[in-house]
């Protein structure tokens, strides 16, 4: 016997529509089996990851922080899906855009004026970019497979960041510290409100989603990107370029890491450190999927699975349990919206296997 996935004629749109709902609704069932596995009240703990945070002013600029980068990097990976590519290393073009972005007041921190901060998103969208790059050059140059090498450059990233904060960018006056210089506040993003910390580059998450729909429903090009995407040989026949298309994809995904990287830098962390996401490339690719690849879209997902990590933060101080409870949780949605997506396009069908002479 032999399973296979056949596609079905028509699909339901309802249906289609539905399916980031239902993975929600199927992903708080699995919450209540996990919760009680744990012996815990899941009703409590429920409420302690996704209604909690909402409770409190502070919470909800920590809300707008997190999901600043998430809406960010999660518009240049639905542009990318979309058009059949997989970067699976916006993480690493986050850490590279931040260390771009942090040439400057690293390295001439002695430089002020209007023009620095506007230079610094510059040089990370830049820097996310020129990662970016890479894997998409390997791919159009060599066939190699995207997904392997967007991943294995986010470790190389990582590692060089590391490096840099614990030798060459090392704050000279920070106690042997592995970190570096702080911004001073013509470098840093400023608040948008005095009730707490939430920054402009919020304001930027929003602007790149306005832009991004624009461009995906309304021009030439994101409809280039939808065709390639969806029917590779339609593409061809219109005259559309496949490796062009792979390099432009890739650039805007990797800039708009890169511009997620510095506006957590500047914004909220004010220097690099070794560790400075706690993984929102990763849990970005879940944002692109729940969001159905619409920048949109994107910024509601990006809410939810900032929520996710805040749920999580006050689940280990109210509960008491591990902060892995929100990765599983992150973990557990992605399964099912694409599991849902699946079920909802493809059939399930058995056949037997028979011998050949």
């Amino acid at each position: 016997m032999r399973i296979e996935l056949e596609r079905r004629a028509a699909h339901s749109i309802f249906f289609s529509a539905l399916s980031p709902f239902i993975a929600l609704g199927l992903t708080l069932v699995a919450g209540i089996i996990l919760f009680t596995a744990m012996g815990l009240n899941p009703a409590t703990a429920l409420y302690s990851f996704f209604i909690e945070p909402l409770t409190e002013v502070w919470s909800l600029h920590e809300l707008v922080i997190k999901a600043t980068p998430l809406v960010l990097i999660g518009v240049g990976l639905s542009i990318c899906f979309s058009s059949g590519n997989w970067n699976i290393g916006a993480e690493g073009q986050l850490v590279m855009g931040a260390v771009a972005g942090s040439i400057m007041p690293i390295i001439f921190p002695q430089q002020s004026g209007l023009w620095v901060l506007p230079m610094m998103l510059i040089m990370a969208m830049a820097g996310g970019a020129g990662w970016a790059a890479i894997p998409a050059y390997l791919k159009n140059r060599f066939g190699a497979n995207e997904i392997l090498t967007s991943l294995m450059l986010v470790y190389v990233a990582q590692l060089f960041l590391d490096w840099l904060v614990r030798g060459h960018w090392r704050n000279p006056e920070g106690y042997n510290f592995p970190e570096s210089r702080s911004f001073t506040d013509g470098q840093v993003l400023p608040e948008m409100l005095s009730s707490g910390p939430a920054h402009y580059g919020a304001v930027l998450a929003l602007i790149t989603v306005i832009v991004a729909w624009f461009m995906m429903a309304k021009t030439i090009k994101g409809f280039q990107v939808k065709v390639i995407g969806q029917a590779p040989r339609a593409g061809r026949f219109a005259g559309f370029s496949a490796k062009k298309m792979t390099l432009a994809v890739f650039l805007i995904s990797g800039a708009l890491a890169g511009l997620a990287g510095i506006s957590e830098v500047s914004g909220a962390i004010q220097q690099l450190r070794p560790v400075i996401s706690p993984g929102y490339g990763f849990t970005a690719i879940i944002v692109a999927f729940l969001g159905r690849l619409n920048p949109m879209g994107v910024l509601a997902a990006g809410l939810i699975l900032a929520l996710s990590y805040l749920g999580g933060e006050a689940a280990q101080i109210s509960l008491g349990i591990s902060d892995k409870v929100g990765r599983v949780f992150q973990g557990v949605l992605l399964f099912f919206v694409l599991a849902s997506d699946t079920l909802i396009h493809y059939r399930i069908k058995f056949t037997r296997l028979t011998k050949h002479a």
